[in-house]
């Protein structure tokens, strides 16, 4: 997944006149551009960028999450894939094209849950 740090435009006038670099350069760090923006002055930059209150975003196709009154969340994802999470036992139900091709008994932290959309999001 794409990634970026989001600052203010105060912040990125001064990260470039602390390393008197230009605004594209800056731009390149704190987007975690894989050609340019993986050096070590990159790496100091995102540093300073964080430093100044920073916050790293990460960008996701759209997701249409439902909580349904049978307790389940379903989440609608763009290539068709729909993830059904029972609250009531903790399971979980992946569909691709209304077939249940995988199952997880007990899903116990959140954090769990973009593993299984990132493996999710792999069906065509």
């Amino acid at each position: 997944m794409k990634k970026y740090i989001h600052i203010k435009k105060e912040d990125r006038e001064f990260i470039m006149k602390a390393f008197g670099v230009t605004e594209r350069t800056v731009c390149n760090a704190i987007r975690f551009d894989e050609k340019r923006g993986n050096t070590e002055l990159a790496k100091r930059i995102r540093k300073l960028a964080m430093e100044r209150g920073g916050i790293v975003m990460t960008v996701i196709p759209d997701v249409e999450t439902l909580f349904d009154a049978d307790r389940y969340m379903r989440q609608y994802l763009p290539n068709g894939v729909l993830l059904e999470f029972s609250l009531i036992d903790g399971s979980c139900d992946v569909f691709h094209n209304g077939e249940n091709v995988r199952h997880y008994d007990y899903v116990g932290d959140i954090r769990d849950i973009p593993g299984i959309q990132d493996w999710a999001m792999t069906l065509e």
